[in-house]
């Protein structure tokens, strides 16, 4: 009997003793539930992996259509269901006043944020990417002083229906139509075609005076130094169509390149859009506190040459420096033999300068050409020889020249496209040929240039592709942009330095190189236009 008591008293104590583990295993489940939906919301980790509480209240698509709401809730993360409550309340109440008044009520819909506002002439707009440069930056007032166009008013004006309400997803709808037209406008904006519209004569200029700018310009290149008369060719300014080119300011320009180095390397058609570039940053005028910088990048004269191999210059003002540098081919050239003075030149088709390599993580802007070194009298008299991976070519195929140039160009722009990645901040440049205007033979067979007369085979570009196939070919599906400025010097042969010297001695005339101030000032203003 005592032992039958004994047992009871034990399960009764077992009993007991587990029904109060179930009411507290309860009560610690309880509050663990109440510390979840209290920290819902308010908890990152808990976000990252639970739907939002105000996913839980908000209506269904089928419940919200023909529901008179006549803006969009945004559902942010930090957004709670009594934030939402209150804007659907306050929406119902806009609906309803809106419903007494006439139908004609113009909303404002502010277009969404990265997307550029609509203006009245679209041709006006400025690209994304100088937007992004420009606004909330202190060169925000530049937008002015370069014509780049102007700050519209961010709302867009909409009619509200007839009833006064429209559905829940139609401002969702109206801003994806606004925001697609803008987003086309941006793209064809960004993608202008500069190379296609026509000349036209400006009172305007020239940019610089060609007596005037000495310190940069060579005086073979200034026409106004020779016994020319007639300079009509420095008062024309090319007009692309459907998107403008601002207005150049030198003091504009330096501070947008605040900072930065601009470089042009190529032939001498390249060392004249630097002179054109110097000439119109400083307005011609002599600047004495502009730092020569050469030695910096190597440039000085060597001993026995007419010319060092390239300038460099820096505006101390703004930290901005101006650079060329001298590759005619765009290849490596490095010396047979090093010991022989009269040593032939291996001629690295496939291989960048060792300039270029050497220097370009410290370029911001880069501007190569080449071209007119590309023929069979320069290569023998320069004693270039053609190098295919690091050893003399012998393919026949290879050594024709317009076969060599090709590789050399997209090896080059290759080369450059893999190595942007590591520069973000770099922006290059292949600029298409400069054109030649020999009538007559060639520069020395009697071919001549003498028309004076502006723009006497037509004013206008109309067609859409580059008139350069190769340069174009090359940096098409690259990040190389493309300095297309073949077909409009095509049309300026009357630019040329022609017959005119420095000495007025009889001669072959130059219808390769241009007069300066001149058309190279058009090429620079592409140029500040497409940074």
């Amino acid at each position: 009997m005592n032992l039958i008591s004994s047992l009871g008293e034990r399960m009764k104590g077992g009993f007991h003793g587990l029904r109060a583990k179930q009411i507290l295993l309860t009560l610690l489940i309880f509050a663990s539930v109440l510390l979840l939906i209290w920290a819902w919301d308010r908890n990152a980790f808990l976000t990252s992996f639970l739907p939002l509480q105000i996913q839980l209240l908000r209506p269904s698509p089928d419940i919200l259509l023909g529901a008179p709401v006549v803006t969009s809730i945004p559902f942010e993360p930090d957004v709670n269901a009594k934030k939402y409550l209150s804007t659907v309340a306050s929406n119902r109440k806009v609906v309803s006043e809106q419903k007494e008044k006439p139908s004609d009520v113009v909303m404002p819909t502010v277009p969404s944020e990265g997307t550029t506002p609509k203006t009245e002439n679209p041709d006006k707009t400025i690209s994304s990417n100088d937007r992004k440069k420009v606004i909330g930056s202190p060169e925000k007032e530049m937008l002015h002083e370069e014509n780049l166009g102007s700050e519209t008013k961010p709302g867009i004006e909409k009619k509200v229906s007839d009833t006064g309400a429209t559905s829940a997803f139609a401002p969702l709808v109206s801003e994806k139509k606004e925001n697609d037209s803008s987003i086309m406008a941006a793209e064809k904006k960004k993608a202008c075609n500069y190379a296609k519209g026509k000349w036209i004569e400006d009172s305007r200029r020239p940019l610089y005076s060609g007596f005037g700018c000495k310190q940069w310009l060579s005086e073979m290149w200034a026409c106004r130094l020779t016994q020319r008369t007639d300079f009509s060719y420095e008062t024309f300014r090319w007009v692309p169509h459907g998107c403008q080119i601002p207005d150049f300011d030198g003091s504009s320009f330096l501070r947008r390149m605040q900072d930065k180095t601009i470089a042009f390397i190529g032939d001498s058609l390249g060392r004249q859009q630097f002179q054109s570039l110097m000439c119109m940053v400083t307005g011609g005028v002599e600047r004495p506190d502009v730092l020569d910088v050469g030695r910096e990048y190597g440039l000085v004269k060597a001993r026995g040459a007419i010319r060092p191999d390239g300038w460099a210059y820096r505006f101390p003002s703004t930290n901005t420096t101006i650079l060329y540098y001298w590759s005619a081919s765009l290849c490596d050239l490095e010396p047979i033999n090093i010991t022989i003075p009269t040593t032939d030149w291996a001629m690295h088709l496939d291989r960048p300068p060792a300039f270029l390599r050497r220097y370009l993580h410290m370029f911001d802007v880069l501007v190569l050409n080449t071209g007119h070194h590309w023929n069979r009298g320069k290569i023998n008299a320069n004693r270039w020889v053609m190098y295919v991976g690091g050893i003399r070519n012998t393919d026949r195929r290879l050594a024709e020249i317009t076969k060599a140039k090709n590789l050399t160009v997209y090896s080059i722009v290759k080369w450059l496209d893999s190595e942007l990645p590591k520069y973000p901040k770099l922006k290059a440049f292949f600029r298409t040929i400069s054109p030649r205007h020999f009538f007559n033979g060639d520069w020395n067979t009697g071919g001549s240039c003498d028309n004076t007369t502006p723009l006497a085979g037509g004013k206008e570009v109309t067609r859409d592709d580059s008139s350069d196939p190769l340069a174009s070919g090359a940096v098409k599906g690259t990040k190389v942009k493309l300095l297309d400025i073949t077909a409009i010097s095509q049309l300026r042969d009357e630019a040329h330095m022609s017959r005119y010297s420095i000495r007025g001695t009889p001669g072959t005339q130059d219808c390769l190189h241009w007069c300066l101030p001149g058309v190279p000032d058009t090429w620079n203003e592409i140029l500040a236009a497409q940074l």
